[in-house]
């Protein structure tokens, strides 16, 4: 796919999601709030019944921070979860468009994807920078231009390896009438082994190890971290080469599911 149609296919997205400009605002603005009142809330009862300074590492201002954080990175992970729809065309048959399309059907529905990307990046951009002002000089500890780059470099990771994970569970649909729950398990998992429902520091210091091995961190918490300054050098070379090496992986895996399914793909829907 050259890097023309690439574009082209991804602009068009991008204009398709903020088509409806108060929805979109209405709905971003309530989301943040909520997200926020949320975590203030709850690390504020954690907190108070406690009695800590600290938990898992983390001041109370710090927790909040880290929560708003992960809640904005994981929309741009995620994005708008277009590639639930690839299984909805197998159903349907509408993949069979796809096959007379002289491009790949993988880098046509990432470009889909990484075009519906536009609003999650402007909240992010956004509600970033209202928080931080909102913290004064505590919202900008740690984040520096260097961790800045570096975020960005994470982020662009994980949001692959996301559509990356989905990409073979999408491909059962060729044999399974609904992939909806393995990709609810798949969104409950890596919210839980990826750092978005707490930090990967309250885990017991043992599962740690298997933590940074697996895939999930580098959804939500590796960029996270690297913008707020808590990876050394060393450790986001080694996290960013271990979230690539799952790309890779995954990709292969996915090829090989979608190369089995299409023998048995008859283009009329289920």
């Amino acid at each position: 796919m050259s890097p023309r149609l690439f574009l082209h296919v991804a602009s068009m997205e991008a204009r398709r999601a903020l088509s409806y400009r108060a929805n979109f605002w209405i709905q971003a603005l309530l989301t943040f709030l909520a997200e926020l009142a949320l975590a203030w809330f709850l690390w504020r009862g954690v907190f108070a019944a406690s009695g800590a300074t600290f938990v898992a590492g983390f001041s109370f201002e710090g927790l909040v921070r880290y929560s708003v954080l992960v809640a904005l990175v994981g929309r741009v992970v995620r994005g708008t979860d277009l590639e639930g729809a690839i299984a909805q065309e197998i159903y349907d048959g509408g993949l069979s468009r796809y096959r007379v399309y002289p491009v790949s059907h993988y880098a046509f529905k990432y470009a889909q994807h990484l075009g519906a990307l536009l609003p999650a990046l402007i909240q992010l951009l956004l509600f970033g920078l209202t928080w931080i002002l909102i913290q004064g000089q505590a919202g900008l500890e740690g984040i520096t231009l260097l961790s800045t780059l570096g975020f960005v470099a994470a982020l662009a990771a994980a949001n692959v390896l996301q559509f990356a994970l989905a990409w073979p569970i999408q491909g059962v649909a060729f044999w399974a009438e609904n992939v909806w729950s393995l990709m609810v398990a798949l969104r409950f998992v890596s919210a839980i082994l990826g750092g978005s429902m707490l930090p990967l520091a309250a885990f017991p210091p043992g599962a740690l190890p298997w933590l940074e091995a697996l895939p999930f961190r580098y959804l939500y918490a590796f960029p996270v971290e690297v913008l707020t300054g808590t990876v050394s050098t060393a450790g986001f070379v080694r996290g960013l080469a271990v979230a690539l090496g799952w790309i890779l992986v995954l990709r292969w895996v996915g090829a090989r599911v979608w190369r089995r399914g299409d023998l048995s793909y008859s283009g009329a829907g289920m």
